[in-house]
């Protein structure tokens, strides 16, 4: 009798043990997949956010690290009092799976806001004015084959994977009317295209100018003016379903670029040029704004 009570006992306890590794792995897998807003966030006290792995962004030089995206997150922890944790990918597509997916809150790397992007993603304000640009040798008298965008008629373009970079080429080619290829190269970001036309193994490449005034500035041989599409604002990327950490974001950030110390920042990467006609345009755009 004490035997078949042990044994019922037994039985019980393992079906109760089973229940809660089981409740837990399913609440888990909801948590997993659920909205992940800035209320959950604050709770958990950490914000994960994914950096592009390359100079303007996130650059690793020795026992230093750099990057503009880096730096500002730096100084958003700082304001908004949380931990937050920097995960560098060089891939987009990556990022946005793993944004999707829950893993990240924030892709903080420069995407232009645009009206497809809008239609799966929420950005934060404007933090910066970029535009796609030719990369391009120069000659020994510092010519370009390449100043008109007519000229670009049936030349292969190389650009980085699933860079955004596509959808404006495939708009200019029908724009000019005549066609461009483009070329992908997977694991390549826009440093290792400019190294490749500085070297020859490439003849064109494009990528955001941002970015090429950053890198080219390493190589005398190359050239960065030719305009491939129009100068669009850049921002940061969050779920739909993060309006809370979108406005959260936003508001650190109105607070930060009020400082001297974020003005330092920009100009240091942009120049202060670019920070004064950022200024003005986001000035003007919120006047906009408020009006409507």
């Amino acid at each position: 009798m004490l035997k078949k009570r042990i044994f019922f006992i037994g039985i019980i306890l393992t079906a109760i043990l089973l229940a809660l590794i089981t409740t837990r792995l399913v609440v888990k897998n909801i948590a997993d997949n659920k909205p992940c807003d800035y209320p959950t966030i604050a709770a958990r006290g950490v914000m994960n956010v994914a950096v592009d792995f390359s100079p303007l962004s996130y650059h690793i030089d020795g026992d230093s690290i750099s990057g503009f995206d880096y730096e500002l997150l730096q100084m958003l922890s700082k304001y908004a009092n949380i931990k937050i944790e920097i995960h560098p990918e060089t891939g987009l597509s990556k990022s946005l799976d793993l944004l999707n997916h829950g893993t990240y809150d924030v892709i903080a790397r420069q995407i232009p806001v645009t009206t497809e992007n809008k239609q799966e993603y929420i950005f934060t304000k404007p933090l910066l004015l970029n535009k796609q640009v030719l990369i391009q040798r120069t000659d020994s008298n510092g010519n370009v084959a390449i100043r008109n965008q007519l000229d670009l008629a049936g030349c292969t373009l190389h650009i980085a994977q699933d860079a955004p970079t596509r959808l404006r080429i495939e708009n200019l080619a029908h724009e000019i009317g005549n066609k461009i290829h483009i070329k992908e190269l997977p694991d390549y970001g826009a440093e290792h295209l400019i190294i490749l036309v500085a070297t020859g193994e490439i003849d064109y490449a494009v990528c955001d100018e941002a970015k090429a005034a950053v890198i080219a500035a390493d190589y005398d041989n190359i050239d960065y003016r030719t305009d491939i599409s129009f100068t669009q604002f850049m921002s940061w990327t969050l779920r739909k379903e993060s309006p809370i950490l979108r406005d959260s974001i936003d508001s650190w950030l109105t607070r930060i670029q009020q400082t001297e110390e974020y003005k330092s920042l920009y100009t240091k990467y942009f120049g202060t040029n670019k920070y004064n006609k950022h200024r003005r345009i986001s000035e003007s755009s919120n006047d906009s704004t408020n009006v409507q």
